[in-house]
């Protein structure tokens, strides 16, 4: 991992919730930093923060949405299907905790919830803006996807390989099914025809027989 990120996102974190609450923002960037994740590290939530800088004014309250993002997943581990409920109420009871207000306590519970479908609502501007940060990695560039795409492999390094590829292809298939991979005008501009040809190609790979 790298200290300079790991640095930049507690600043980030500080000018976000405040100077008393620097010792929950080291939590978050410790728990990012964990040596199990390959992709889901401070790495991926600097990534996530930058494309949310850019949307933001497509979002209500772009800040929840930046509080949503440090949360989303602060949990994690590969052998569970409750990461993002218990991200959530570790952000419920973390934002609390530093006494944020319930308006905002609540919706960034409902945004990280969110981030396990990446199903927003139309209306729901603050979802489609957390949900776009979150999967703009699919539209990275060659080398980009190809790192991403190995390290999520590495996350799964446990799992043999044709259930992998079996499991990975499923994911990628329902994805591309969606009439829309992102939710705001700018990030389907942006995004959505790069990330469509990643899918495919990926999709294409995970069927041809392993070497």
């Amino acid at each position: 991992m790298s200290p300079e990120v790991e640095r930049a996102l507690l600043e980030r974190w500080t000018a976000l919730a405040g100077p008393a609450a620097e010792p929950v923002g080291e939590d978050l960037v410790r728990r990012y930093s964990e040596p199990h994740r390959r992709y889901h590290t401070v790495e991926h939530l600097a990534a996530m923060l930058r494309v949310i800088d850019e949307l933001a004014d497509q979002a209500d309250d772009a800040d929840a949405v930046r509080y949503a993002a440090f949360f989303h997943d602060a949990v994690y581990a590969v052998d569970r299907a409750d990461n993002e409920e218990l991200s959530a109420e570790l952000a419920e009871v973390m934002l609390e905790k530093i006494g944020a207000p319930t308006e905002l306590v609540r919706e960034v519970g409902r945004l990280v919830r969110l981030t396990k479908s990446h199903d927003p609502e139309p209306e729901d501007h603050n979802g489609g803006v957390l949900c776009d940060a979150d999967l703009a990695v699919l539209a990275a560039d060659e080398p980009g996807y190809a790192a991403y795409a190995a390290a999520v492999r590495a996350e799964y390094a446990h799992v043999p390989d044709d259930l992998f590829r079996a499991g990975r292809a499923a994911v990628l298939e329902s994805l591309a099914r969606q009439p829309h991979l992102f939710h705001t005008e700018s990030a389907r501009r942006r995004y959505e025809s790069a990330a469509r040809g990643n899918l495919r190609r990926e999709i294409a790979a995970l069927a041809e027989p392993p070497r």
